[in-house]
């Protein structure tokens, strides 16, 4: 079999067939398109003899140098178009290959992996931007309350700061998984990344918000999600990030807003006022308890005080003597 979109749908069957999440199965289809379009601008033809180990590092070379960033765009203004994409994204683009490839040789449809000596581009831990109190305040008062749609909008940026969810987990909130009486919500494992279903407190600020909105909508629709769209039906995640960079304008931010950026900023505000990394990761969502620890990087209040509780000087100063040498 030589053509790549044949071994492409055996793989993507295949993965259906596994119940991969549909954003993950979104993400094979991307980067599968990525691909194909930088061997078709190449004049390389959409077959397995293409794809050689020199073709994918040429790739990522191209991606690294020379790629526009959001080519094409419309709602990218023209300072975020610069050329070349960040190490990481590469390595995301790469990631849904190495799946296909690793699939095909596994289920012996190739010969050979193409992407076997292939390593991932070595990612520079750089500074993750988060919101200041203010941003966060200025960000939340954009939505107008007095139209359903900046109603719903403000309740949607209110629960993710109060829970750090996903965008896909938000939109994706059903009426029978919020319970009033307890103050949690139920995030079913067919909504969450991990595929592992986990339940979330909520504040009664929320709670109220929420009971509102569902009061509204029940009367114009008999949908089964929270939030929807003026007409009725469930909204997207990219409806919701189109909006939130309107909200941003609006209030005068000058950085891209986006909501995963909510999920970390929510998530250091709580390191930093709690403490509790085993809570954070429970709350979160993550498998892995390392993936927590990126926060404790980001808060610098934390860091400070953790350095104060357990500095060596603690036991060579004593603390009631410190004062002496100031």
């Amino acid at each position: 079999m030589e053509l790549l979109d044949d071994l492409f749908d055996i793989f993507y069957r295949a993965k259906i067939a596994e119940g991969i999440a549909e954003r993950t199965l979104e993400t094979y289809r991307e980067n599968y398109r990525f691909f194909c379009g930088y061997l078709k601008s190449n004049d390389f033809e959409l077959k397995l003899k293409s794809v050689t180990p020199s073709v994918i590092r040429n790739y990522i070379t191209w991606m690294l140098k020379s790629k526009r960033k959001w080519n094409g765009h419309s709602h990218k203004p023209e300072k975020y178009q610069t050329e070349g994409l960040s190490p990481v994204t590469v390595n995301m683009r790469l990631k849904g290959l190495r799946t296909m490839f690793r699939f095909l040789h596994a289920e012996k449809l190739i010969n050979s992996n193409p992407f076997a000596n292939i390593k991932n581009v070595k990612e520079t831990e750089g500074d993750i931007n988060i919101l200041s109190v203010n941003q966060l305040k200025k960000l939340i008062r954009a939505p107008d309350r007095t139209t359903y749609s900046g109603y719903r909008d403000f309740s949607m940026l209110i629960l993710q700061i109060d829970t750090f969810c996903r965008v896909g987990e938000i939109v994706s909130l059903k009426k029978k998984d919020i319970d009033f009486e307890r103050g949690i919500i139920r995030l079913r494992s067919t909504m969450t990344k991990s595929r592992r279903s986990r339940v979330l407190p909520i504040s009664e600020y929320t709670m109220r918000l929420l009971r509102k909105l569902i009061d509204y909508t029940s009367k114009k629709s008999n949908s089964e999600y929270v939030f929807l769209t003026v007409y009725g039906e469930k909204m997207s995640a990219n409806h919701f990030r189109s909006r939130l960079k309107k909200y941003a304008e609006a209030a005068g931010l000058d950085m891209r807003i986006y909501p995963y950026l909510l999920r970390h900023t929510g998530a250091t505000m709580f390191l930093e006022a709690n403490h509790n990394t085993r809570l954070l990761q429970l709350l979160l969502g993550h498998v892995d308890p390392r993936q927590v620890l990126r926060y404790t990087h980001l808060s610098s209040t934390y860091i400070k005080s953790e350095h104060e509780k357990h500095s060596p000087l603690n036991q060579v100063v004593k603390l009631e003597n410190r004062e002496n040498y100031k």
